[in-house]
């Protein structure tokens, strides 16, 4: 998930001669006259002088995470062997700051990668302006029904627009479970979490976890924390049986309905009511995984991308529980990243051979070995595990980390509801929620107003 990719964000490293940042791929891949916008190729620019290779070239676009540009020029090199006749630049993703206002201007300039990562809710906003490219003749011709059938049904339908156009296939499957600290659980006298819990143990158990330790009348430990993001969010109200976006209207928002609006005043009372959980704010650190890891939560509902990071830093026993189910169900995220090709592109074929390697079982396994991603494919979840107890013997010992698996292998996983005009809904939402829940300034009567907005949005 792009806020929350794998890692911190830094300039990509390795031998310069191999690897390219994004303007001199764009320098070298196109120019147009008088120092206008350079083009990439995928709008058929060519190497300065003329491509004498006769390679069609393309510009593969993903993570600058520091971890992910090695692996990726490790694996181009086995791409470049087996097709001989494509020659592939990867450059790595704008900055997180500036990352969606970048890709929305190169889309609109023409000079978007033909191939590229996307999630979340920029995803499906880049295919509803026209910007992705249908895969639907590509998958119908010449993907095999097993590898469809490997995918989670939830994630892989995620990539389809209302009017069946399909504009990406599944990057990794990174899922939401309850991280703990087995060692405040045990000093508390708490039972540690398991896939019993409901909601109801969860709120009993954070009332129990949040603490006072040095004895100046201010927290210092909260029994949980959770990210007021969108799919953070939505996973409680789906829990509860609301929705934010109508499943069956994407111009109409169910967020103030009253098994959504439950969901919420659970999560508020929670936050500013009892004040046993916390937001990132609150504990004053960049984010969920670093608050977790320095003690400040007993609790934290995170991702599978966060585990390497979880294991390498924590200084106490850690725990994995699958997220506690809610009155109506139990509920787990499935993370929409994906691989899209740019409608713009000059070389389709071309492109569709390179997000077939990217989807392939070898991608899947480099990106769980270098950095613990989950995979989207259930056949290699295993290796995965494997790969994460080889490297953390001791600390992921007793871990059980399937239970990221569990929403997949047992059909409980939901994705990121999007509305037909995502962009605006979630500056509006963004708004109130801030206010309610990350700073608690404001009731939860409030999104009265911000419901109204959306679906006045999503109408016109």
């Amino acid at each position: 998930m792009r806020r929350d990719a794998p890692g911190t964000p830094a300039s990509p490293g390795g031998n310069p001669a191999r690897r390219m940042n994004r303007r001199a791929a764009i320098q070298l891949l196109g120019a147009a006259a008088g120092g206008a916008a350079l083009a990439s190729c995928g709008r058929g620019a060519s190497l300065p002088g003329g491509n004498t290779s006769g390679k069609v070239e393309l510009v593969y676009q993903d993570w600058r995470t520091e971890w992910f540009p090695p692996m990726v020029q490790q694996m181009l090199e086995e791409f470049h062997a087996t097709h001989p006749n494509i020659r592939v630049y990867f450059v790595p993703d704008p900055e997180n700051a500036v990352f969606a206002e970048r890709m929305l201007s190169d889309f609109q300039r023409g000079t978007a990668p033909d191939v590229f990562q996307g999630c979340c809710t920029h995803f499906p906003i880049w295919a509803q302006r026209g910007y992705t490219l249908d895969l639907r003749p590509f998958v119908e011709a010449d993907l095999d029904s097993q590898t469809i059938a490997d995918w989670d049904p939830v994630q892989y339908r995620s990539f389809f627009t209302p009017d069946g156009m399909q504009y990406g296939l599944p990057k990794y499957h990174g899922a939401l479970a309850l991280y703990y600290n087995k060692d405040d659980f045990d000093e508390q006298g708490v039972d540690y979490p398991d896939e019993t819990w409901t909601h109801d143990d969860y709120r009993i158990a954070m009332g129990r976890l949040t603490n006072d330790r040095d004895g100046d009348s201010k927290t210092d430990v909260w029994g949980s924390l959770i990210d007021v993001s969108w799919d953070r969010v939505q996973v409680h109200v789906n829990a509860w049986g609301g929705h934010l976006v109508d499943p069956q209207d994407p111009t109409r928002t169910l967020m103030c309905a009253p098994e959504s609006m439950a969901a919420l005043q659970w999560l508020r009372d929670r936050l500013w009511g009892e004040r046993v959980m916390a937001t990132v704010p609150t504990v004053r650190e960049p984010g969920s995984r670093e608050a977790f890891v320095a003690g400040k939560v007993a609790m934290v509902e995170d991702g599978s991308w966060a585990l390497k990071d979880i294991l390498s830093g924590a200084t106490f026993r850690v725990g994995v529980a699958p997220l506690p189910a809610g009155p109506a169900r139990r509920v787990t995220l499935a993370t929409t990243d994906g691989f899209g090709i740019y409608a713009g592109t000059r070389h389709p074929q071309e492109a569709w051979e390179l997000l077939k390697f990217l989807i392939s079982k070898e991608y899947g396994r480099a990106m769980a070995r270098a950095n613990f991603l989950q995979p989207a494919r259930e056949s290699l979840v295993e290796d995965w595990v494997g790969y994460i107890r080889s490297e953390f013997p001791q600390s992921a010992r007793d871990v059980d980390i399937a239970a990221f698996a569990d929403g997949h292998r047992k059909g409980y996983s939901v994705v990121a509801e999007i509305f037909a005009n995502m962009e605006a809904a979630r500056r509006i939402t963004d708004a109130a929620w801030a206010e309610i829940f990350t700073f608690g300034r404001a009731p939860l009567e409030n999104l009265g107003a911000a419901c109204t907005a959306i679906d006045t949005v999503n109408s016109g």
